[in-house]
């Protein structure tokens, strides 16, 4: 159902439309405020992710049954072979 403002509401969109000049159309105050959250949500998380990454140790442990077999194999690769 329309009510009897509706035509009248959509006459004043028309000519606030028709008055834009379309080489001139910027994103305005809400393109900025949604681009300053994004700025805003990726310092945070990036924030957050050195803060995770501090935490994490990147010296490996080698295994018990691997420490024996990889000592060896780079002992024998490094000697060079002379005959």
């Amino acid at each position: 159902m329309m009510s009897a403002t509706s035509p009248l509401a959509l006459t004043h969109f028309v000519t606030l439309a028709d008055s834009f000049d379309k080489n001139k159309v910027t994103p305005g105050v809400l393109g900025f405020i949604v681009f300053a959250v994004i700025g805003g949500a990726v310092w945070l998380l990036m924030k957050s992710m050195n803060k995770h990454m501090k935490k994490v140790d990147f010296v490996e442990q080698p295994e018990e049954g691997e420490a024996g077999t990889r000592a060896s194999a780079a002992s024998t690769a490094a000697e060079p072979k002379t005959g």
